[in-house]
């Protein structure tokens, strides 16, 4: 019988890339995941990782036991937050801060699902992208754009989850006019007094020096959508839009990693826990589209 600790081992492994990122996200050592591997190769009669100087790659025994790894981890987590919950009769208030485009454009689907599973939780969902204090209990959960992993105050308690890239994005219709000969430049669209970043400046198509400024992503994102400019958004955005495009000719960057946190007594209770747990693994899901390598990308033949 194959152990569920082996395969959730062989997970990180397999989604971390090495057995050193592995042992950090999940909070064990080296030895633990490298015994975790070998017991689960063991049962199953077959390597599933090759060692390469650049890291762990999985094997083709590997990439079929991850499709159904993944299958018991879905299946896991849906009896956890099903059944667990409800025994524990979680109830209060859950108050999670994120900012506005996370919530509308990407995982409010997913804080309804745990609104679903969890009635007997009040919630309150401030999509914001102001900083929210945690210590003084303005939120018992932020979900944030992490530049700086060092930068985070000592007394937050954090799940890392996974990076989030941008690009620079155009309406389908745009990109056909552009081509066709008119017009010969394309504004930039920016929010508020933001300037036009350099790495974004490099594509096949130029730009006019007038840019059309916004004061909020929402209308950064209808306006892209609108043909009245080029602009750089996040992935999740750009990609999971179907009259949008990558701009020819440019590349992708990292805007920083998504992180969960809590602070002090609020991640001791159980509705916190439970949020956390459940929201990390659904980051977790989304992180080719959060990357910039969903497959709707890759049907349409613009990866970078």
């Amino acid at each position: 019988m194959i152990d569920w600790d082996d395969v959730r081992y062989f997970l990180a492994v397999a989604r971390e890339g090495s057995v050193r990122a592995a042992a950090e996200r999940i909070k064990v050592n080296h030895s633990t995941i490298l015994r975790r591997i070998s017991q689960l190769e063991e049962r199953l009669g077959t390597r599933m990782f090759e060692k390469l100087p650049s890291g762990y790659r999985l094997t083709e025994a590997g990439e079929e036991t991850l499709a159904f790894a993944e299958q018991m981890e879905a299946s896991s987590a849906q009896l956890q937050t099903r059944v667990f919950g409800r025994d524990q009769s979680v109830r209060g208030l859950l108050r999670v801060t994120l900012p506005s485009t996370l919530a509308t454009h990407l995982l409010m689907p997913d804080l309804a699902e745990f609104g679903r599973l969890h009635p007997e939780i009040e919630m309150e969902i401030l999509s914001i992208n102001e900083p929210i204090n945690l210590t003084n209990r303005q939120a018992d959960v932020a979900i944030r754009v992490v530049y700086d992993r060092n930068a985070l105050p000592l007394n937050l308690h954090g799940v890392k989850a996974p990076e989030l890239f941008g690009g620079v994005y155009m309406s389908r219709d745009l990109l056909a006019a552009w081509r066709a000969g008119a017009p010969d430049r394309i504004r930039w669209i920016v929010r508020s007094k933001d300037p036009v970043s350099e790495w974004a400046r490099k594509g096949e198509v130029p730009a006019s020096d007038v840019p059309f400024r916004v004061t909020d992503a929402s209308a950064q994102i209808l306006a892209v959508r609108q043909g009245l400019g080029m602009a750089s958004l996040s992935c999740f955005i750009g990609d999971a839009d179907p009259s949008l495009v990558r701009v020819p000719g440019t590349t992708l960057r990292m805007l920083g990693t998504l992180w969960l946190l809590t602070q002090g007594e609020s991640r001791k209770t159980k509705r916190v826990r439970l949020f956390m747990e459940f929201m990390s693994r659904r980051l977790a899901a989304y992180a080719p589209l959060l990357a910039g390598l969903s497959p709707a990308v890759d049907e349409r033949g613009i990866v970078d």
